[in-house]
């Protein structure tokens, strides 16, 4: 316990609070390079395997990076986009992968939420 003297002269320190999105420098989408491809199971209640990659962003960061819905197409040393976003049952992942752009290829045969799994819109008869 530091004397009323010492923090006079001193002060008390600020606790520094950790950075979340360090990796993506502030930005909201980042391109990286995917070294390998794993799967991994979830926390506790869960347990389907989640398509999970390795990421080495241009800034030289690593990172794990979600590939959402069902099937994909993405080998090792495919270029991809990132964007943020949490999965909640798996620890360490704090990003998702952009379907559509760049390697990553779409959903074919997807009708609904489009957007965020790289669409287009289906030919009208």
């Amino acid at each position: 316990m530091p004397t009323l003297n010492q923090l006079i002269r001193q002060g008390r320190e600020e606790k520094r609070r950790t950075d979340r999105t360090r990796a993506s420098d502030q930005c909201p989408l980042k391109q990286g390079v995917r070294p390998r491809v794993p799967t991994r199971t979830p926390k506790k209640p869960n347990s389907a395997p989640r398509k999970i990659a390795k990421v080495r962003l241009r800034n030289r960061h690593d990172i794990f990076a979600h590939i959402p819905g069902e099937g994909h197409n993405s080998q090792e040393h495919s270029i991809v986009l990132i964007r943020g976003g949490k999965v909640k049952d798996s620890p360490g992942v704090k990003s998702h992968f952009i379907r559509g752009v760049k390697d990553l290829l779409g959903i074919p045969d997807r009708r609904k939420g489009r957007s965020k799994y790289g669409v287009e819109k289906p030919k009208s008869r």
